[in-house]
């Protein structure tokens, strides 16, 4: 699900074939057509929004699952009557991105995965706000930020 060209670009990219760009009861619609009538089996909140987890919510089917990382920002809840009723299965927490660094760390180092594609924008530590700015008015996906 994504409104924002460059990233729809750079998950093409990686393998997406399609992109959702409705929100609220629009984006439930488009995604139980995409399925053939049903939504999705298992949902990952990778934004931490009120409205991303509410999104992620109703994009998932009745004992579906849903998954959830990153920070919770925005006042983002989980409504257990609504999880409960509709039978989903929730899971998330933060990553343990150390517990993978060894691995990936070769895989970036071999060249087999480059994990700069999602940096298209680079700035100075000192202008960190900046950078902060640019994601949240998608003029950037992610800030590559050096000292």
């Amino acid at each position: 699900m994504s409104r924002h060209p460059q990233r729809q670009a750079l998950a093409r990219e990686f393998g997406a074939t399609d992109i959702v760009e409705e929100r609220g009861r629009e984006a439930g619609k488009r995604i139980r057509e995409l399925l053939g009538g049903v939504l999705a089996d298992s949902v990952i909140e990778a934004v931490g929004t009120k409205e991303s987890m509410e999104q992620a919510i109703a994009s998932v089917r009745p004992g579906g699952r849903l998954g959830y990382v990153g920070v919770p920002a925005g006042g983002a809840q989980l409504p257990i009557q609504v999880l409960f009723e509709r039978n989903i299965t929730v899971a998330g927490g933060m990553a343990p991105a150390r517990a993978y660094i060894p691995e990936l760390l070769e895989d970036v180092l071999s060249g087999a995965i480059d994990p700069g594609r999602v940096f298209d924008l680079e700035l100075p530590l000192s202008e960190v706000a900046e950078a902060y700015a640019a994601m949240d008015e998608r003029r950037a996906i992610k800030v590559l930020l050096r000292p």
